[in-house]
């Protein structure tokens, strides 16, 4: 009983724990190296996962369609989408970017009703207004004067609308297609623009460099761990177990469960605004699943 339920808060603590490790490594080896050793990781565990459970480590099984969208989802999403959120940590931290993120269905919906043609409900506008009254209760002061860097802002914001456009793209091309297999085909493709962006950028030696610091090494390899591995096999048990709804409301908590262990690890304050805007955030993202 409550399978489901259990699986998608458990997914939820996974993803805290991946976006406050993450954040820890980005402060010792950089966001883009972080990215990049994270993209391998999860390329890794993902392939074995696979091998597991009787597919193949590359899915070469999938139509070139599927490659196409899937791939092209990869870039945008994973690639760009990730590397600002990875790079807002630095500026605005884990817990404001997590509550940012929070707002990816709102982001679609927006992106579907602009683009799409489609129908926006009322109930979809009453949950983008509360959605985005949270956010603006915890990066705007009653001056109305942003608490923190307006870069890191819309580096989360851009990172979300990356990872928007990254589940557009990939609705288009999975189908009926094995979720696990469509998200290794986007991970090969983000790893690809990776490889491509550090060798014309020369950045390889950051990597190197990072990989030979042992904490920060340690930092990501928990993070993709509980984020990719954990947090992906989870999200997928919790949808099958329970209703979509359900699970997706679950698994929008981070923003909330985010607060209190960032505080600790990063010597932060808590603010009751901040605490007030996320439970905002996450009432008005949990009306769109239900």
């Amino acid at each position: 009983m409550y399978k489901g339920e259990i699986a998608a808060f458990a997914v939820a603590i996974c993803w805290t724990l991946s976006a406050l490790f993450f954040e820890k490594a980005g402060r010792k080896i950089g966001s883009i190296s972080v990215n990049f050793i994270r993209i391998v990781l999860t390329f890794i565990l993902l392939g074995f996962t696979l091998l597991f459970t009787g597919n193949n480590f590359i899915p070469f099984d999938a139509s070139g369609y599927q490659w196409f969208w899937l791939g092209l989802s990869g870039v945008v999403g994973l690639f760009l989408g990730d590397m600002f959120l990875f790079r807002s940590y630095l500026l605005i931290g884990s817990r404001t970017a997590a509550l940012i993120m929070s707002l990816v269905p709102v982001i679609t919906t927006i992106i579907g009703w602009f683009f799409l043609k489609e129908v926006l409900a009322l109930k979809s506008i009453i949950a983008i207004i509360i959605s985005f009254s949270g956010i603006v209760i915890v990066i705007v002061d009653k001056k109305l004067k942003f608490r923190m860097p307006l870069k890191g802002l819309m580096f989360a914001f851009l990172g979300a609308t990356g990872q928007a456009l990254g589940l557009i793209l990939s609705k288009k091309g999975i189908g009926s297609y094995d979720p696990l297999a469509a998200t290794q085909i986007r991970i090969i493709f983000a790893l690809i623009f990776f490889v491509i962006m550090l060798t014309f950028s020369k950045q390889w030696h950051n990597v190197h460099k990072a990989v030979k610091d042992i904490n920060g090494l340690k930092s990501v390899i928990i993070g993709s761990f509980f984020g990719a591995f954990i947090g992906i096999t989870l999200s997928l048990y919790a949808v099958q177990q329970t209703k979509t709804g359900i699970a997706s409301t679950f698994m929008s908590l981070v923003p909330v469960l985010i607060i209190a262990p960032s505080a600790i690890m990063f010597k932060e304050k808590i603010k009751p605004h901040q605490v007030i805007g996320a439970i905002i955030s996450i009432i008005g993202v949990s009306i769109f699943f239900w």
